[in-house]
């Protein structure tokens, strides 16, 4: 089977089978990083952009180290390093980079739907690195290749993600993820931090963090997006802290073989405590080590590379 769309967008609008087929992809990709020499020779002759106009550590450097892996030439552009500052639009940009030919973009923008715009106007592949308070795709399937490798499966699984819902990309990719894979999801946070109308996502929303954790097998914390806020949705960190973070306390409601996610960058000691960010449920640098597999597999699939 192979990927037969030109963009990754969202998981909104991947099936089960685009999914599995990604997923499966990683997997075979993971041995390359366990190499001496961590290199194939797969896509050589192709050119990856990463453009970023948001901060990134994570998923920018996984994107380098990924192309640079299937031995593709990699081109990084940041906003403040950019014509960005002249006044240049992102259109414009884009259009300009498309004039270089390059064989695949991968954007991170604050703009929901800034891929989805450059999808419908450029030729190269587009791959959403993340987009507003919209979605991150690759960190989904990410987290879905952790919960398989370590579970086994997804179906039948209880997720619970805890923290900001409202405006995390991370919770909504997953939500559509995980739903669709056959998990079933419950979702936590303070009410300002919980969208109106969240179970028309499929999930089912608890006021406390304690009945969300109950027997679950997956628990995903979210660092809150302070960044995203137009003001203050709860009184302090220290309060957030006591109501909604994960803690050797609350976590012995989940299951004993539940694993603790984070996308990253922690706030310790406000969404996590380091215990147990640093315990033994914790798969938080698995996730790391799995995205560089799945980011591998993207760029394959979708630059039509050969085995």
């Amino acid at each position: 089977m192979k990927l037969s769309r030109k963009d990754i967008l969202g998981i909104k609008e991947l099936s089960v089978e685009e999914i599995t087929l990604i997923l499966d992809t990683a997997d075979s990709f993971l041995e390359v990083s366990t190499r001496e020499i961590k290199k194939v020779p797969t896509l050589r002759g192709k050119s990856v952009i990463n453009l970023f106009y948001e901060a990134s550590t994570r998923t920018r450097t996984s994107f380098e180290i990924a192309a640079k892996r299937l031995s593709a030439d990699t081109i990084n552009i940041s906003a403040s390093t950019s014509s960005v500052v002249k006044g240049e639009t992102l259109i414009d940009t884009a259009k300009n980079i498309e004039a270089m030919n390059p064989d695949l973009i991968v954007i991170r923008h604050s703009a929901a739907g800034a891929p989805h715009m450059l999808a419908s106007l450029l030729r190269q592949s587009i791959i959403n690195a993340g987009d507003g308070a919209h979605e991150h795709p690759t960190q989904a399937l990410l987290d879905m290749m952790t919960i398989r490798s370590r579970k086994g499966r997804i179906a039948g699984l209880k997720a619970a993600i805890i923290g900001d819902i409202t405006h995390s990309r991370v919770a909504r990719s997953n939500i559509h993820g995980l739903t669709k894979m056959g998990a079933h999801v419950v979702v936590s946070g303070p009410a300002t931090m919980l969208p109106r109308d969240i179970e028309t996502l499929g999930v089912v929303p608890c006021v406390r963090i304690e009945e969300a954790i109950k027997d679950a097998d997956i628990i995903m914390m979210l660092r809150i997006q302070t960044e995203r806020e137009k003001q203050n949705v709860f009184p302090s960190l220290r309060e957030y802290a006591q109501y909604f973070s994960l803690n050797p306390k609350n976590i012995v409601l989940a299951r004993k073989d539940c694993i603790v996610m984070h996308p990253g960058p922690m706030n310790r000691g406000v969404e996590i405590s380091p215990e147990i960010a640093d315990g033994s449920h914790s798969v938080i640098l698995d996730q790391v080590t799995n995205g560089v597999a799945v980011r591998m597999a993207l760029l394959y699939l979708l630059t039509g590379g050969n085995s």
